[in-house]
């Protein structure tokens, strides 16, 4: 069996045997319920993790850096408002966007972030020059934007990022005086109408129990890893929060010794339990297998806590981990010249 249909068979590859490049991404996990989704709208889904897997593999099959291919493939999911990120985000109270991201290169340890950004078409990239051009690791707030704009990246009026199905999202949110995480099944919230069959279901309740935080680890043709995150955080959050997706150890990790992870769900879980260098460690510290770290640290940081969420994991060797203890996450797998993987329900 050639490396690329190893790897494809998840199988591990032999000492010595090249690794086929890999791209994993995660477009939100919670209360994803096939009998919530109509047809139309699991194929928009479908079709939007699949586009963002060519655009990372475009970069990694062109010999491209694991860090290059992680923006690509979360620079096309911030651009669409099926995800809360970039396009299409959740509001604060005040009716507003704020947007976090992070990255993190595994060959060098060195990271970037951006929160509470309101002007930055694509909040990952600012991580990424956050990363390369500044002494720092996190930027904040208007300091963030400025930086973005100096950098040259694309700066746009906050109202590119507004969409009407937010807006209602935030008014529910104002009634019931409830900072939501992106459509948390848990959530009291006025009921929504039921989905029609054949219809695109965009703003009905393929979204009511979602975290809809997006993110990508690769693994290049070097051996090298890279992760990042990116999203608009809690619909009507107050004073300013910050979650875990920019913040490194928690929503992000890369280290080409152990592991590359990104995750979403409940952020102050993620933070409490340093979810995504907990993984690493436990791989690191306890010798212990891709897999079975994952699933440790979901059922200690999560399971036990009552937080929710998932995460996307890869080392590498090419294997891949997708874990998660809600009913759903919409995620994917790419390797080599292969076709997209893509998945959405448990």
């Amino acid at each position: 069996m050639n490396p690329i249909a190893a790897a494809a068979a998840g199988k591990a590859p032999a000492p010595g045997v090249p690794v086929a490049p890999t791209l994993l991404i995660h477009g939100g996990a919670g209360t994803i319920l096939r009998a919530n989704l109509t047809r139309k709208a699991e194929a928009a889904y479908r079709a939007a993790l699949a586009g963002a897997l060519r655009a990372g593999q475009a970069v990694l099959m062109a010999g491209g850096a694991s860090l290059d291919a992680v923006v690509a493939a979360i620079r096309v999911l911030e651009d669409d408002p099926l995800f809360n990120a970039g396009h299409g985000s959740v509001l604060n109270h005040e009716g507003h966007v704020e947007l976090d991201a992070s990255i993190m290169d595994g060959a060098t340890g060195r990271a970037g972030g951006v929160a509470g950004v309101r002007t930055v078409r694509n909040p990952i990239e600012a991580a990424r020059a956050v990363m390369a051009h500044s002494p720092h690791v996190l930027l904040a707030g208007e300091g963030a934007d400025r930086f973005a704009a100096d950098q040259g990246l694309a700066i746009v009026d906050p109202a590119y990022f507004l969409t009407e199905h937010r807006r209602r999202q935030l008014d529910r949110a104002r009634a019931n005086d409830r900072i939501e995480l992106d459509h948390d099944g848990r959530v009291t919230l006025a009921p929504p109408a039921p989905p029609v069959p054949d219809q695109d279901n965009r703003d009905g309740q393929a979204d009511e129990g979602k975290f809809g935080t997006v993110g990508a680890v690769a693994l290049d043709t070097f051996g090298n890893l890279a992760a990042g995150t990116s999203t608009g955080g809690l619909t009507n959050k107050r004073w300013g929060r910050i979650g875990d997706s920019p913040l490194i150890g928690a929503g992000t990790y890369a280290d080409n010794g152990t592991v590359a992870v990104s995750g979403t769900g409940t952020g102050e879980f993620f933070m409490r339990g340093l979810v995504a260098y907990d993984i690493a460690a436990r791989v690191r510290y306890l010798g212990v297998s891709l897999s079975d770290a994952v699933d440790q640290t979901v059922r200690c940081a999560l399971d036990e806590r009552q937080g929710q969420g998932g995460v996307i994991a890869l080392n590498a060797r090419g294997e891949v981990k997708f874990g998660f203890n809600t009913e759903g996450m919409y995620r994917g797998e790419i390797r080599g010249t292969g076709e997209p993987m893509v998945s959405i329900y448990r």
